[in-house]
Protein backbone atom coordinates (compact mmCIF):
# COMPACT_ATOMS: atom_id res chain seq x y z
CA UNK A 1 0.00 0.00 0.00
CA UNK A 2 1.51 3.22 -0.88
CA UNK A 3 1.16 6.20 1.78
CA UNK A 4 -0.56 8.94 0.93
CA UNK A 5 1.47 12.30 -0.75
CA UNK A 6 0.94 15.46 1.60
CA UNK A 7 -1.93 18.06 0.15
CA UNK A 8 -0.50 21.76 0.11
CA UNK A 9 -1.77 25.32 -0.75
CA UNK A 10 -0.45 27.75 -2.77
CA UNK A 11 -1.26 30.86 -4.34
CA UNK A 12 -0.60 32.22 -8.33
CA UNK A 13 -1.15 35.30 -9.95
CA UNK A 14 -1.60 35.70 -13.43
CA UNK A 15 -0.88 39.61 -14.18
CA UNK A 16 -1.56 40.97 -17.84
CA UNK A 17 -0.92 44.63 -18.62
CA UNK A 18 -0.76 46.45 -22.46
CA UNK A 19 2.95 47.26 -23.50
CA UNK A 20 4.36 47.38 -27.24
CA UNK A 21 5.85 44.56 -28.61
CA UNK A 22 8.89 45.66 -29.74
CA UNK A 23 10.84 49.35 -29.56
CA UNK A 24 9.56 52.27 -30.68
CA UNK A 25 5.71 53.19 -31.95
CA UNK A 26 4.41 49.38 -31.92
CA UNK A 27 0.88 48.12 -31.38
CA UNK A 28 0.19 47.14 -27.78
CA UNK A 29 0.10 43.20 -26.61
CA UNK A 30 -0.74 41.54 -23.69
CA UNK A 31 2.22 40.70 -21.32
CA UNK A 32 2.77 38.74 -18.42
CA UNK A 33 6.02 38.68 -15.65
CA UNK A 34 7.45 35.58 -15.12
CA UNK A 35 9.56 34.82 -12.26
CA UNK A 36 12.70 31.90 -13.12
CA UNK A 37 12.77 29.08 -10.32
CA UNK A 38 15.52 29.16 -8.03
CA UNK A 39 15.04 25.73 -6.84
CA UNK A 40 13.54 22.38 -8.22
CA UNK A 41 11.23 21.45 -9.21
CA UNK A 42 11.32 23.09 -12.36
CA UNK A 43 15.13 24.70 -11.43
CA UNK A 44 15.74 27.69 -13.81
CA UNK A 45 12.65 27.68 -15.56
CA UNK A 46 10.06 30.39 -15.58
CA UNK A 47 6.75 30.32 -14.16
CA UNK A 48 4.27 32.71 -12.30
CA UNK A 49 4.35 34.67 -9.31
CA UNK A 50 3.23 33.08 -6.35
CA UNK A 51 4.12 31.19 -3.14
CA UNK A 52 2.72 29.21 0.23
CA UNK A 53 -0.39 29.67 1.67
CA UNK A 54 0.08 29.81 5.63
CA UNK A 55 -3.02 28.85 8.10
CA UNK A 56 -3.42 32.03 9.51
CA UNK A 57 -3.17 34.39 5.73
CA UNK A 58 -6.46 34.90 4.01
CA UNK A 59 -6.23 34.50 0.35
CA UNK A 60 -6.16 37.42 -1.44
CA UNK A 61 -3.54 39.02 1.20
CA UNK A 62 -1.48 35.88 0.61
CA UNK A 63 -1.69 36.94 -3.56
CA UNK A 64 -0.91 40.49 -2.53
CA UNK A 65 1.93 39.52 -0.39
CA UNK A 66 3.68 37.27 -2.87
CA UNK A 67 3.16 39.37 -5.86
CA UNK A 68 5.19 42.30 -4.03
CA UNK A 69 7.86 40.29 -2.66
CA UNK A 70 8.34 38.83 -6.17
CA UNK A 71 7.60 41.47 -8.73
CA UNK A 72 7.44 44.53 -6.71
CA UNK A 73 3.48 45.20 -8.01
CA UNK A 74 0.39 45.85 -6.20
CA UNK A 75 -2.41 45.86 -8.65
CA UNK A 76 -5.79 47.72 -8.26
CA UNK A 77 -7.32 45.00 -9.89
CA UNK A 78 -6.71 41.50 -7.97
CA UNK A 79 -9.60 38.91 -8.68
CA UNK A 80 -9.68 35.00 -7.83
CA UNK A 81 -9.78 32.99 -10.89
CA UNK A 82 -9.38 29.36 -10.70
CA UNK A 83 -8.32 26.44 -7.83
CA UNK A 84 -6.10 24.06 -9.81
CA UNK A 85 -5.38 20.80 -8.12
CA UNK A 86 -4.85 17.74 -10.96
CA UNK A 87 -3.14 14.96 -9.05
CA UNK A 88 0.06 15.47 -11.19
CA UNK A 89 0.67 19.05 -12.01
CA UNK A 90 3.60 18.54 -9.37
CA UNK A 91 6.19 16.06 -8.78
CA UNK A 92 6.33 14.50 -5.13
CA UNK A 93 3.45 16.18 -2.87
CA UNK A 94 -0.06 17.05 -4.07
CA UNK A 95 0.35 21.59 -4.41
CA UNK A 96 -3.45 22.86 -4.64
CA UNK A 97 -3.05 26.59 -6.31
CA UNK A 98 -5.15 29.20 -5.58
CA UNK A 99 -5.01 31.04 -8.79
CA UNK A 100 -5.51 35.07 -9.12
CA UNK A 101 -5.40 37.42 -12.29
CA UNK A 102 -4.43 41.33 -11.99
CA UNK A 103 -4.38 43.62 -14.31
CA UNK A 104 -2.14 46.61 -14.54
CA UNK A 105 -2.26 49.91 -16.11
CA UNK A 106 1.34 51.22 -18.15
CA UNK A 107 2.59 53.12 -15.03
CA UNK A 108 1.66 50.24 -12.73
CA UNK A 109 3.54 47.74 -14.84
CA UNK A 110 6.79 50.23 -14.73
CA UNK A 111 7.33 49.99 -11.48
CA UNK A 112 7.99 46.19 -11.62
CA UNK A 113 10.83 44.38 -10.36
CA UNK A 114 13.19 43.54 -13.67
CA UNK A 115 16.17 41.92 -12.95
CA UNK A 116 17.56 38.14 -13.96
CA UNK A 117 15.07 36.36 -12.11
CA UNK A 118 12.03 38.62 -13.34
CA UNK A 119 10.64 39.15 -16.88
CA UNK A 120 8.01 39.99 -18.89
CA UNK A 121 7.06 38.18 -21.92
CA UNK A 122 4.25 38.44 -24.84
CA UNK A 123 1.49 36.58 -23.63
CA UNK A 124 0.95 35.00 -27.32
CA UNK A 125 4.69 33.88 -27.34
CA UNK A 126 5.61 32.14 -24.12
CA UNK A 127 8.05 29.61 -22.90
CA UNK A 128 7.66 26.37 -21.85
CA UNK A 129 6.50 27.12 -18.04
CA UNK A 130 7.06 25.02 -15.17
CA UNK A 131 3.93 23.09 -13.67
CA UNK A 132 0.83 23.66 -15.52
CA UNK A 133 1.32 27.43 -15.85
CA UNK A 134 1.11 27.66 -19.95
CA UNK A 135 -2.24 25.91 -18.88
CA UNK A 136 -3.22 28.15 -16.37
CA UNK A 137 -2.00 31.12 -18.26
CA UNK A 138 -4.36 30.28 -21.30
CA UNK A 139 -7.33 29.74 -18.86
CA UNK A 140 -6.44 33.58 -18.03
CA UNK A 141 -6.38 34.76 -21.70
CA UNK A 142 -9.67 32.85 -22.57
CA UNK A 143 -11.72 34.00 -19.57
CA UNK A 144 -10.51 37.68 -20.10
CA UNK A 145 -11.51 37.52 -23.51
CA UNK A 146 -14.88 36.01 -22.14
CA UNK A 147 -15.44 39.49 -20.00
CA UNK A 148 -14.46 41.71 -22.81
CA UNK A 149 -17.57 40.76 -24.85
CA UNK A 150 -19.85 42.07 -22.02
CA UNK A 151 -18.41 43.72 -18.86
CA UNK A 152 -16.44 46.95 -18.36
CA UNK A 153 -12.78 45.05 -17.60
CA UNK A 154 -10.88 46.72 -20.13
CA UNK A 155 -11.35 49.92 -17.64
CA UNK A 156 -8.51 48.20 -15.27
CA UNK A 157 -6.03 49.10 -18.48
CA UNK A 158 -6.95 52.31 -18.98
CA UNK A 159 -7.78 54.12 -16.32
CA UNK A 160 -11.44 56.52 -15.73
CA UNK A 161 -11.17 58.47 -18.80
CA UNK A 162 -10.02 57.38 -22.55
CA UNK A 163 -10.53 57.61 -25.81
CA UNK A 164 -12.09 55.56 -28.04
CA UNK A 165 -8.91 54.66 -29.91
CA UNK A 166 -7.24 53.83 -26.78
CA UNK A 167 -10.62 51.40 -25.84
CA UNK A 168 -10.52 50.02 -29.17
CA UNK A 169 -6.31 49.51 -28.93
CA UNK A 170 -7.36 47.26 -25.78
CA UNK A 171 -9.86 45.33 -27.11
CA UNK A 172 -7.60 44.59 -30.16
CA UNK A 173 -5.05 43.88 -27.88
CA UNK A 174 -6.75 40.81 -25.91
CA UNK A 175 -8.93 39.14 -29.16
CA UNK A 176 -5.76 39.47 -31.50
CA UNK A 177 -7.54 40.86 -34.48
CA UNK A 178 -7.85 44.09 -35.77
CA UNK A 179 -11.51 46.09 -35.19
CA UNK A 180 -12.86 48.45 -37.55
CA UNK A 181 -12.81 51.96 -36.32
CA UNK A 182 -16.43 52.83 -37.56
CA UNK A 183 -17.64 50.11 -36.48
CA UNK A 184 -16.09 49.50 -33.70
CA UNK A 185 -17.34 53.80 -32.64
CA UNK A 186 -20.90 53.05 -33.58
CA UNK A 187 -21.02 49.75 -31.38
CA UNK A 188 -19.77 51.59 -28.58
CA UNK A 189 -21.40 54.44 -28.55
CA UNK A 190 -24.83 52.31 -28.97
CA UNK A 191 -24.20 50.18 -26.01
CA UNK A 192 -24.84 52.62 -23.50
CA UNK A 193 -22.10 51.91 -21.51
CA UNK A 194 -20.09 54.79 -21.99
CA UNK A 195 -20.57 58.25 -21.24
CA UNK A 196 -18.75 61.23 -23.25
CA UNK A 197 -17.03 63.49 -20.25
CA UNK A 198 -17.24 66.33 -22.04
CA UNK A 199 -13.05 66.69 -22.60
CA UNK A 200 -10.84 66.59 -24.81
CA UNK A 201 -7.23 65.20 -24.64
CA UNK A 202 -5.23 68.09 -23.47
CA UNK A 203 -2.46 69.29 -25.84
CA UNK A 204 -3.02 67.21 -29.02
CA UNK A 205 -2.85 68.65 -32.28
CA UNK A 206 -6.00 69.24 -34.92
CA UNK A 207 -8.87 68.10 -33.66
CA UNK A 208 -8.43 66.71 -29.81
CA UNK A 209 -10.37 62.89 -29.60
CA UNK A 210 -13.38 63.30 -27.22
CA UNK A 211 -12.29 61.76 -23.41
CA UNK A 212 -14.95 58.83 -22.31
CA UNK A 213 -15.75 57.32 -19.23
CA UNK A 214 -17.96 53.76 -17.98
CA UNK A 215 -21.36 54.27 -16.91
CA UNK A 216 -21.57 53.20 -12.97
CA UNK A 217 -23.93 50.51 -14.14
CA UNK A 218 -22.53 47.07 -14.56
CA UNK A 219 -23.81 45.45 -17.46
CA UNK A 220 -25.30 41.96 -16.39
CA UNK A 221 -22.95 38.98 -17.97
CA UNK A 222 -24.95 36.15 -19.92
CA UNK A 223 -24.82 32.90 -18.64
CA UNK A 224 -21.19 31.59 -19.95
CA UNK A 225 -19.48 28.56 -19.17
CA UNK A 226 -16.05 30.66 -17.88
CA UNK A 227 -16.63 29.61 -14.09
CA UNK A 228 -16.52 25.48 -15.85
CA UNK A 229 -12.83 25.27 -16.16
CA UNK A 230 -13.36 21.40 -18.12
CA UNK A 231 -14.73 23.64 -20.90
CA UNK A 232 -12.26 26.35 -21.72
CA UNK A 233 -10.38 25.65 -25.41
CA UNK A 234 -6.71 25.89 -25.20
CA UNK A 235 -5.28 28.68 -27.02
CA UNK A 236 -2.24 27.37 -28.92
CA UNK A 237 -0.64 30.67 -29.73
CA UNK A 238 0.57 31.23 -26.02
CA UNK A 239 2.56 28.06 -25.76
Amino acid sequence: MTSPRANTLAVSTVIFALRPRGAGPSAHVLWVPLVRRTRDPFLNQWALPGGWLSAEEELEHAASRTLEETTGLAPKFLEQLFTFGDLDRTPGDRVVSIVYWALVQPTEADRAIVDDNVRWFAADALPQLAFDHNRIVAYALWRLRTKMEYSRIAQAFLGTSFTLAQLREVHEAVLLRPLDPANFRRSMESSGTLIDTGERVAGARHRPPRLYRYTSTEPTPPTDPTNRHEEFAHDDRIR
